[in-house]
Protein backbone atom coordinates (compact mmCIF):
# COMPACT_ATOMS: atom_id res chain seq x y z
CA UNK A 1 0.00 0.00 0.00
CA UNK A 2 1.43 3.61 -0.78
CA UNK A 3 2.24 5.46 1.99
CA UNK A 4 0.16 8.70 2.57
CA UNK A 5 2.43 11.07 3.36
CA UNK A 6 1.61 15.14 2.78
CA UNK A 7 3.76 17.59 0.59
CA UNK A 8 3.25 21.52 -0.30
CA UNK A 9 2.33 22.78 -3.67
CA UNK A 10 2.77 25.96 -4.21
CA UNK A 11 -0.90 27.09 -6.04
CA UNK A 12 1.29 30.06 -7.76
CA UNK A 13 3.77 27.87 -9.71
CA UNK A 14 2.79 24.56 -9.02
CA UNK A 15 6.45 23.57 -7.27
CA UNK A 16 6.03 20.44 -5.09
CA UNK A 17 7.93 21.46 -1.39
CA UNK A 18 8.99 19.08 1.45
CA UNK A 19 8.06 21.19 4.33
CA UNK A 20 5.69 24.32 4.45
CA UNK A 21 7.36 27.46 4.22
CA UNK A 22 6.04 31.61 4.03
CA UNK A 23 7.51 31.87 0.80
CA UNK A 24 7.95 29.50 -2.44
CA UNK A 25 11.66 29.53 -3.59
CA UNK A 26 10.71 28.94 -7.11
CA UNK A 27 8.41 31.81 -8.18
CA UNK A 28 8.68 34.07 -4.90
CA UNK A 29 5.27 34.07 -3.84
CA UNK A 30 3.68 34.65 -0.14
CA UNK A 31 1.48 32.40 1.21
CA UNK A 32 0.57 29.90 -1.57
CA UNK A 33 2.04 26.56 -0.41
CA UNK A 34 -0.80 24.53 0.60
CA UNK A 35 -0.54 20.70 2.04
CA UNK A 36 -1.53 17.84 -0.30
CA UNK A 37 -1.04 14.42 -0.38
CA UNK A 38 1.81 13.14 -2.54
CA UNK A 39 0.55 9.58 -2.95
CA UNK A 40 -1.95 11.46 -5.79
CA UNK A 41 -1.27 10.22 -9.19
CA UNK A 42 -2.76 11.54 -12.22
CA UNK A 43 -5.92 10.40 -13.29
CA UNK A 44 -6.17 7.08 -15.24
CA UNK A 45 -2.61 6.41 -14.28
CA UNK A 46 -3.45 2.91 -12.39
CA UNK A 47 -5.21 1.91 -16.23
CA UNK A 48 -1.98 2.87 -18.22
CA UNK A 49 0.13 0.80 -15.70
CA UNK A 50 -1.91 -2.14 -16.34
CA UNK A 51 -2.06 -1.78 -19.96
CA UNK A 52 1.82 -1.10 -19.86
CA UNK A 53 2.21 -4.59 -18.31
CA UNK A 54 0.08 -6.33 -20.61
CA UNK A 55 0.97 -5.62 -24.01
CA UNK A 56 2.64 -2.48 -25.56
CA UNK A 57 1.01 -0.13 -28.02
CA UNK A 58 2.77 0.70 -31.54
CA UNK A 59 4.04 4.33 -32.21
CA UNK A 60 1.99 5.61 -35.10
CA UNK A 61 4.54 7.46 -37.75
CA UNK A 62 2.97 9.65 -40.65
CA UNK A 63 4.65 11.72 -43.01
CA UNK A 64 5.14 15.12 -42.43
CA UNK A 65 4.12 16.00 -45.97
CA UNK A 66 1.29 13.99 -46.18
CA UNK A 67 -1.84 16.06 -47.98
CA UNK A 68 -4.45 16.83 -45.00
CA UNK A 69 -7.55 18.96 -45.75
CA UNK A 70 -8.05 21.49 -42.73
CA UNK A 71 -11.32 20.62 -40.46
CA UNK A 72 -13.97 23.16 -41.13
CA UNK A 73 -13.92 25.70 -38.64
CA UNK A 74 -17.54 26.75 -36.26
CA UNK A 75 -18.25 30.00 -36.57
CA UNK A 76 -19.87 31.88 -33.81
CA UNK A 77 -21.33 34.49 -36.22
CA UNK A 78 -19.57 36.70 -33.81
CA UNK A 79 -16.70 38.47 -35.96
CA UNK A 80 -14.91 39.90 -33.00
CA UNK A 81 -14.98 36.56 -31.38
CA UNK A 82 -14.02 34.98 -34.96
CA UNK A 83 -11.16 37.37 -35.40
CA UNK A 84 -9.19 37.08 -31.80
CA UNK A 85 -9.42 32.73 -32.36
CA UNK A 86 -8.39 32.98 -35.78
CA UNK A 87 -11.48 32.70 -38.05
CA UNK A 88 -13.34 30.31 -35.86
CA UNK A 89 -13.43 27.64 -33.33
CA UNK A 90 -11.69 24.36 -34.86
CA UNK A 91 -12.82 21.14 -33.93
CA UNK A 92 -11.12 19.51 -31.11
CA UNK A 93 -9.45 22.39 -29.77
CA UNK A 94 -8.98 23.33 -26.26
CA UNK A 95 -9.53 27.17 -25.26
CA UNK A 96 -8.72 28.57 -22.36
CA UNK A 97 -10.75 32.27 -21.55
CA UNK A 98 -9.61 34.18 -18.43
CA UNK A 99 -11.09 37.74 -16.68
CA UNK A 100 -11.47 39.47 -14.47
CA UNK A 101 -14.75 38.50 -12.14
CA UNK A 102 -17.79 39.94 -13.52
CA UNK A 103 -16.11 41.42 -16.72
CA UNK A 104 -18.28 39.06 -19.17
CA UNK A 105 -16.96 35.80 -19.56
CA UNK A 106 -19.81 34.26 -19.41
CA UNK A 107 -21.89 36.39 -21.19
CA UNK A 108 -19.66 36.56 -24.10
CA UNK A 109 -19.52 32.59 -24.62
CA UNK A 110 -23.00 32.14 -23.49
CA UNK A 111 -23.51 34.48 -26.83
CA UNK A 112 -21.30 32.61 -28.26
CA UNK A 113 -22.49 28.99 -28.19
CA UNK A 114 -26.29 30.14 -28.46
CA UNK A 115 -25.03 31.56 -32.00
CA UNK A 116 -23.56 28.08 -32.73
CA UNK A 117 -26.31 26.43 -31.57
CA UNK A 118 -28.77 28.52 -34.03
CA UNK A 119 -26.40 27.85 -36.55
CA UNK A 120 -27.13 23.88 -36.12
CA UNK A 121 -24.24 22.92 -33.68
CA UNK A 122 -24.56 20.54 -30.49
CA UNK A 123 -23.53 22.54 -27.99
CA UNK A 124 -23.30 22.06 -24.37
CA UNK A 125 -22.66 24.56 -21.71
CA UNK A 126 -21.63 22.85 -17.65
CA UNK A 127 -21.63 25.69 -15.18
CA UNK A 128 -20.09 24.76 -11.79
CA UNK A 129 -20.49 27.89 -10.19
CA UNK A 130 -24.07 29.02 -11.45
CA UNK A 131 -27.39 26.54 -11.02
CA UNK A 132 -28.97 25.78 -14.52
CA UNK A 133 -32.01 28.41 -13.43
CA UNK A 134 -29.33 31.29 -13.51
CA UNK A 135 -28.18 30.46 -16.57
CA UNK A 136 -31.67 30.22 -18.32
CA UNK A 137 -32.45 33.79 -16.81
CA UNK A 138 -29.44 34.74 -18.40
CA UNK A 139 -30.04 34.05 -21.36
CA UNK A 140 -34.17 35.00 -21.27
CA UNK A 141 -32.40 38.68 -20.54
CA UNK A 142 -30.09 38.12 -23.64
CA UNK A 143 -33.18 37.27 -25.73
CA UNK A 144 -31.12 33.37 -26.48
CA UNK A 145 -33.98 31.62 -24.57
CA UNK A 146 -34.62 30.01 -27.36
CA UNK A 147 -31.54 28.30 -28.34
CA UNK A 148 -30.70 24.67 -28.25
CA UNK A 149 -27.73 24.58 -25.66
CA UNK A 150 -28.09 21.88 -23.37
CA UNK A 151 -27.27 23.28 -19.61
CA UNK A 152 -25.92 21.02 -16.84
CA UNK A 153 -24.72 22.15 -13.41
CA UNK A 154 -22.16 20.36 -12.08
CA UNK A 155 -19.24 19.98 -10.69
CA UNK A 156 -17.57 16.19 -10.57
CA UNK A 157 -14.95 15.61 -13.27
CA UNK A 158 -16.14 11.95 -13.65
CA UNK A 159 -19.50 12.76 -14.31
CA UNK A 160 -19.43 15.57 -16.72
CA UNK A 161 -17.02 13.47 -18.62
CA UNK A 162 -19.58 10.67 -18.78
CA UNK A 163 -22.45 13.08 -19.89
CA UNK A 164 -20.00 14.37 -22.79
CA UNK A 165 -19.31 11.16 -24.22
CA UNK A 166 -23.20 9.64 -24.04
CA UNK A 167 -24.09 13.67 -25.54
CA UNK A 168 -21.31 13.85 -28.38
CA UNK A 169 -21.53 17.79 -28.77
CA UNK A 170 -19.94 19.79 -30.84
CA UNK A 171 -18.70 22.11 -28.22
CA UNK A 172 -18.89 22.43 -24.72
CA UNK A 173 -18.07 25.12 -22.37
CA UNK A 174 -16.79 24.75 -18.79
CA UNK A 175 -17.58 27.55 -16.40
CA UNK A 176 -15.37 27.57 -14.95
CA UNK A 177 -12.26 25.08 -14.82
CA UNK A 178 -11.18 26.02 -11.02
CA UNK A 179 -14.40 24.33 -9.96
CA UNK A 180 -13.94 20.97 -11.48
CA UNK A 181 -13.19 18.22 -8.76
CA UNK A 182 -12.01 14.55 -9.44
CA UNK A 183 -12.78 11.57 -6.83
CA UNK A 184 -9.34 10.41 -7.64
CA UNK A 185 -7.58 12.98 -6.07
CA UNK A 186 -7.89 14.12 -2.52
CA UNK A 187 -6.91 17.95 -2.98
CA UNK A 188 -9.71 20.30 -2.88
CA UNK A 189 -11.34 21.85 -6.05
CA UNK A 190 -9.20 24.65 -7.13
CA UNK A 191 -5.82 23.51 -6.02
CA UNK A 192 -2.96 23.05 -8.72
CA UNK A 193 -3.65 19.13 -8.31
CA UNK A 194 -7.22 19.15 -9.29
CA UNK A 195 -6.92 21.86 -11.98
CA UNK A 196 -4.00 20.37 -13.48
CA UNK A 197 -6.10 16.58 -13.71
CA UNK A 198 -8.79 17.84 -14.79
CA UNK A 199 -7.92 19.94 -17.41
CA UNK A 200 -5.88 16.97 -18.68
CA UNK A 201 -8.82 15.13 -18.95
CA UNK A 202 -10.72 17.67 -20.78
CA UNK A 203 -8.16 17.84 -23.23
CA UNK A 204 -7.85 14.55 -23.82
CA UNK A 205 -11.63 14.67 -24.36
CA UNK A 206 -11.06 17.50 -26.44
CA UNK A 207 -8.68 15.49 -28.84
CA UNK A 208 -10.12 12.40 -28.73
CA UNK A 209 -13.90 13.45 -29.85
CA UNK A 210 -13.09 16.54 -31.93
CA UNK A 211 -14.97 18.65 -30.21
CA UNK A 212 -14.22 22.34 -29.13
CA UNK A 213 -13.68 22.69 -25.55
CA UNK A 214 -13.83 25.81 -23.83
CA UNK A 215 -12.46 26.48 -20.59
CA UNK A 216 -12.76 29.38 -18.45
CA UNK A 217 -10.31 30.51 -16.00
CA UNK A 218 -10.73 32.75 -12.64
CA UNK A 219 -7.52 35.40 -13.00
CA UNK A 220 -5.38 36.22 -9.21
CA UNK A 221 -4.80 39.79 -8.55
CA UNK A 222 -1.66 40.66 -10.72
CA UNK A 223 -4.28 39.73 -13.42
CA UNK A 224 -2.94 35.91 -14.64
CA UNK A 225 -5.31 33.03 -14.84
CA UNK A 226 -5.34 31.40 -11.66
CA UNK A 227 -3.52 27.47 -11.00
CA UNK A 228 -0.69 26.11 -12.66
CA UNK A 229 1.09 27.68 -15.40
CA UNK A 230 1.33 23.94 -17.30
CA UNK A 231 -2.43 24.23 -17.87
CA UNK A 232 -1.66 27.04 -20.79
CA UNK A 233 0.79 25.06 -22.06
CA UNK A 234 -2.00 22.18 -22.41
CA UNK A 235 -4.35 23.69 -24.60
CA UNK A 236 -4.26 25.01 -27.83
CA UNK A 237 -5.70 28.78 -27.48
CA UNK A 238 -5.34 30.96 -24.20
CA UNK A 239 -7.39 34.34 -24.45
CA UNK A 240 -8.13 37.29 -21.66
CA UNK A 241 -11.32 38.67 -21.28
CA UNK A 242 -10.10 42.37 -19.97
CA UNK A 243 -11.95 45.95 -19.04
CA UNK A 244 -12.49 48.63 -16.76
CA UNK A 245 -15.77 48.16 -14.90
CA UNK A 246 -16.09 52.00 -15.21
CA UNK A 247 -15.73 51.85 -18.99
CA UNK A 248 -18.71 50.31 -21.26
CA UNK A 249 -16.01 48.37 -23.10
CA UNK A 250 -14.41 45.63 -23.01
CA UNK A 251 -11.29 43.66 -25.07
CA UNK A 252 -10.66 40.06 -25.87
CA UNK A 253 -7.03 39.49 -26.50
CA UNK A 254 -5.25 36.37 -27.79
CA UNK A 255 -1.69 35.77 -25.83
CA UNK A 256 -1.37 32.25 -27.37
CA UNK A 257 -2.88 30.69 -30.44
CA UNK A 258 -1.56 27.49 -32.38
CA UNK A 259 -4.54 27.79 -35.22
CA UNK A 260 -4.32 32.11 -35.90
CA UNK A 261 -2.58 35.43 -35.42
CA UNK A 262 -1.37 36.23 -31.12
CA UNK A 263 -1.88 40.01 -31.93
CA UNK A 264 -5.50 40.31 -32.72
CA UNK A 265 -8.13 41.73 -30.43
CA UNK A 266 -11.43 42.05 -30.44
CA UNK A 267 -13.66 45.07 -28.93
CA UNK A 268 -17.30 44.63 -27.58
CA UNK A 269 -19.22 47.38 -25.85
CA UNK A 270 -21.88 46.18 -22.97
CA UNK A 271 -24.86 46.95 -23.06
CA UNK A 272 -28.16 46.15 -21.58
CA UNK A 273 -28.80 42.98 -23.91
CA UNK A 274 -25.28 41.59 -22.97
CA UNK A 275 -22.25 42.27 -24.98
CA UNK A 276 -22.02 44.02 -28.34
CA UNK A 277 -19.68 43.78 -30.94
CA UNK A 278 -17.54 47.05 -32.01
CA UNK A 279 -16.54 47.28 -35.88
CA UNK A 280 -14.81 50.12 -35.19
CA UNK A 281 -13.38 51.08 -32.26
CA UNK A 282 -10.97 53.78 -33.19
CA UNK A 283 -14.32 55.78 -33.44
CA UNK A 284 -15.14 54.38 -29.84
CA UNK A 285 -12.15 54.98 -27.96
CA UNK A 286 -12.13 58.99 -29.50
CA UNK A 287 -15.77 59.62 -28.92
CA UNK A 288 -16.12 62.54 -26.57
CA UNK A 289 -13.02 64.07 -27.60
CA UNK A 290 -13.67 67.74 -27.21
CA UNK A 291 -11.66 70.92 -28.40
CA UNK A 292 -7.76 70.85 -28.94
CA UNK A 293 -6.23 71.17 -25.48
CA UNK A 294 -2.68 70.87 -24.11
CA UNK A 295 -1.41 67.28 -23.51
CA UNK A 296 -3.74 65.35 -26.05
CA UNK A 297 -1.77 63.26 -28.57
CA UNK A 298 -4.26 61.11 -30.80
CA UNK A 299 -2.20 57.75 -30.88
CA UNK A 300 -2.29 55.74 -34.42
CA UNK A 301 -1.70 52.46 -32.76
CA UNK A 302 -1.83 48.15 -34.18
CA UNK A 303 -3.61 45.71 -32.39
CA UNK A 304 -2.69 42.47 -34.95
CA UNK A 305 -3.88 43.49 -38.32
CA UNK A 306 -5.98 46.19 -36.51
CA UNK A 307 -4.95 50.17 -36.75
CA UNK A 308 -6.85 51.74 -33.77
CA UNK A 309 -6.57 55.16 -32.74
CA UNK A 310 -6.59 56.63 -28.90
CA UNK A 311 -6.30 59.54 -27.21
CA UNK A 312 -3.13 59.83 -24.72
CA UNK A 313 -3.30 62.83 -22.03
CA UNK A 314 -0.66 64.04 -19.88
CA UNK A 315 -0.49 66.33 -17.31
CA UNK A 316 2.78 67.95 -16.06
CA UNK A 317 2.49 69.90 -12.70
CA UNK A 318 4.12 71.32 -9.86
CA UNK A 319 4.73 69.33 -7.16
CA UNK A 320 2.89 69.86 -4.24
CA UNK A 321 5.38 67.78 -2.03
CA UNK A 322 9.13 67.69 -1.91
CA UNK A 323 8.80 64.05 -3.92
CA UNK A 324 7.09 64.43 -7.45
CA UNK A 325 4.69 61.87 -8.88
CA UNK A 326 4.39 59.97 -11.30
CA UNK A 327 1.16 58.36 -12.05
CA UNK A 328 0.85 55.74 -15.46
CA UNK A 329 -2.92 54.41 -16.61
CA UNK A 330 -3.04 52.24 -19.36
CA UNK A 331 0.80 52.44 -20.22
CA UNK A 332 3.45 50.92 -18.87
CA UNK A 333 5.30 52.88 -16.15
CA UNK A 334 9.19 52.14 -16.92
CA UNK A 335 8.55 53.35 -20.42
CA UNK A 336 7.10 56.69 -19.09
CA UNK A 337 10.58 56.67 -16.96
CA UNK A 338 12.50 56.13 -19.92
CA UNK A 339 11.04 58.67 -22.29
CA UNK A 340 11.33 61.31 -19.11
CA UNK A 341 14.78 60.69 -18.95
CA UNK A 342 15.56 61.11 -22.91
CA UNK A 343 12.94 64.70 -22.62
CA UNK A 344 15.56 65.55 -20.09
CA UNK A 345 18.96 64.47 -20.87
CA UNK A 346 18.46 65.17 -24.61
CA UNK A 347 15.89 68.00 -25.30
CA UNK A 348 16.84 69.75 -21.53
CA UNK A 349 13.14 69.88 -20.59
CA UNK A 350 12.80 69.68 -16.49
CA UNK A 351 10.48 67.13 -15.10
CA UNK A 352 12.80 66.24 -11.74
CA UNK A 353 10.59 68.85 -9.47
CA UNK A 354 6.96 68.17 -11.41
CA UNK A 355 4.39 65.72 -10.74
CA UNK A 356 3.84 63.67 -14.12
CA UNK A 357 0.14 61.93 -15.09
CA UNK A 358 -0.44 59.97 -17.69
CA UNK A 359 -3.65 58.16 -19.06
CA UNK A 360 -4.95 56.20 -21.99
CA UNK A 361 -8.35 57.67 -22.63
CA UNK A 362 -11.16 54.55 -22.97
CA UNK A 363 -9.21 52.51 -20.70
CA UNK A 364 -7.18 51.03 -23.42
CA UNK A 365 -3.77 49.25 -22.48
CA UNK A 366 -1.10 50.16 -24.72
CA UNK A 367 1.84 47.71 -25.27
CA UNK A 368 3.72 48.62 -28.33
CA UNK A 369 6.73 51.19 -28.53
CA UNK A 370 5.21 53.22 -31.04
CA UNK A 371 3.11 55.33 -28.49
CA UNK A 372 7.11 56.72 -27.35
CA UNK A 373 6.23 59.59 -29.57
CA UNK A 374 2.79 60.29 -28.69
CA UNK A 375 3.75 60.29 -25.44
CA UNK A 376 6.63 62.44 -25.63
CA UNK A 377 4.53 65.25 -27.71
CA UNK A 378 1.47 64.93 -24.52
CA UNK A 379 4.32 65.85 -22.13
CA UNK A 380 5.92 68.36 -24.42
CA UNK A 381 2.45 70.14 -25.01
CA UNK A 382 1.53 70.04 -21.83
CA UNK A 383 4.85 71.38 -21.02
CA UNK A 384 4.66 74.25 -22.72
CA UNK A 385 0.90 74.73 -22.03
CA UNK A 386 0.87 74.32 -26.10
CA UNK A 387 -2.22 72.01 -27.79
CA UNK A 388 -1.53 69.66 -30.16
CA UNK A 389 -3.48 69.65 -33.47
CA UNK A 390 -6.88 68.89 -33.23
CA UNK A 391 -7.02 66.60 -36.31
CA UNK A 392 -3.36 65.38 -36.01
CA UNK A 393 -2.51 62.14 -35.25
CA UNK A 394 1.69 60.91 -33.57
CA UNK A 395 3.25 57.60 -33.66
CA UNK A 396 6.76 56.84 -33.94
CA UNK A 397 9.98 54.80 -31.18
CA UNK A 398 11.88 56.70 -29.39
CA UNK A 399 15.53 55.26 -28.91
CA UNK A 400 17.55 56.04 -25.85
CA UNK A 401 19.99 57.97 -28.14
CA UNK A 402 16.87 60.83 -28.42
CA UNK A 403 16.10 59.34 -31.98
CA UNK A 404 12.68 58.70 -33.46
CA UNK A 405 12.78 55.39 -35.38
CA UNK A 406 10.43 54.26 -37.77
CA UNK A 407 7.53 51.66 -36.42
CA UNK A 408 5.83 49.20 -38.99
CA UNK A 409 2.66 49.39 -40.76
CA UNK A 410 2.88 53.45 -40.90
CA UNK A 411 0.48 53.22 -44.00
CA UNK A 412 -2.58 51.65 -42.26
CA UNK A 413 -1.94 53.53 -39.26
CA UNK A 414 -2.53 57.07 -41.45
CA UNK A 415 -5.09 55.34 -43.88
CA UNK A 416 -6.93 55.04 -40.66
CA UNK A 417 -6.45 58.13 -39.70
CA UNK A 418 -7.94 59.10 -42.92
CA UNK A 419 -10.82 57.37 -42.70
CA UNK A 420 -11.84 59.34 -39.30
CA UNK A 421 -10.77 62.38 -40.43
CA UNK A 422 -7.87 63.64 -39.22
CA UNK A 423 -5.45 65.56 -41.44
CA UNK A 424 -2.07 65.84 -40.12
CA UNK A 425 0.48 63.55 -38.70
CA UNK A 426 3.61 63.57 -36.58
CA UNK A 427 5.69 60.72 -37.65
CA UNK A 428 8.85 59.42 -38.09
CA UNK A 429 11.11 60.54 -40.80
CA UNK A 430 10.36 58.60 -44.12
CA UNK A 431 6.86 58.13 -43.67
CA UNK A 432 4.59 59.35 -46.53
CA UNK A 433 0.48 59.72 -47.32
CA UNK A 434 -0.91 61.38 -50.12
CA UNK A 435 -4.17 62.14 -47.77
CA UNK A 436 -2.40 63.45 -44.89
CA UNK A 437 -0.18 66.09 -44.29
CA UNK A 438 2.94 64.29 -42.96
CA UNK A 439 5.55 65.55 -40.49
CA UNK A 440 8.89 63.48 -40.40
CA UNK A 441 10.76 63.98 -37.38
CA UNK A 442 14.51 62.01 -37.15
CA UNK A 443 14.97 63.15 -33.58
CA UNK A 444 12.89 64.26 -30.38
CA UNK A 445 15.31 67.57 -30.50
CA UNK A 446 13.20 68.17 -33.66
CA UNK A 447 9.84 67.40 -32.07
CA UNK A 448 10.34 69.58 -29.13
CA UNK A 449 11.71 72.45 -31.46
CA UNK A 450 8.82 72.07 -33.33
CA UNK A 451 6.24 72.05 -30.15
CA UNK A 452 7.82 74.97 -28.42
CA UNK A 453 5.53 78.26 -28.82
CA UNK A 454 8.90 80.38 -28.61
CA UNK A 455 10.26 78.83 -32.04
CA UNK A 456 7.29 79.26 -33.69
Amino acid sequence: MARSESVYVCQSCGDVHAKWAGRCDSCGSWNTLQEEASSEAPLSSQAGVRKRTTRRSRLELVDLGSATEDPARLQTGIAEFDRVVGGGLVPGSAILVGGDPGIGKSTLLLQAVARLAYAGAKAVYVSGEEAADQVRRRARRLGLSDAAVALAAETSLETVLDGLKAEQPDIVIIDSIQTLWSDQLAAAPGTVAQVRACSQELVRFAKKRNTAVILVGHVTKEGQIAGPRVVEHMVDTVLYFEGERAHQFRILRAVKNRFGPTDEIGVFEMADIGLREVANPSALFLDGRGEAASGAAVFAGMEGTRPVLTEIQALVAPAAFGTPRRAVVGWDNGRLAMVLAVLEARCGLGFGGRDVYLNVAGGLKISEPAADLAVAAALVSSHFDTPLPADGVVFGEIALSGDVRPVGRADARLKEAAKLGFKSALTPAGAEDSALRVTGFSTVQALVRHLDPDNQ
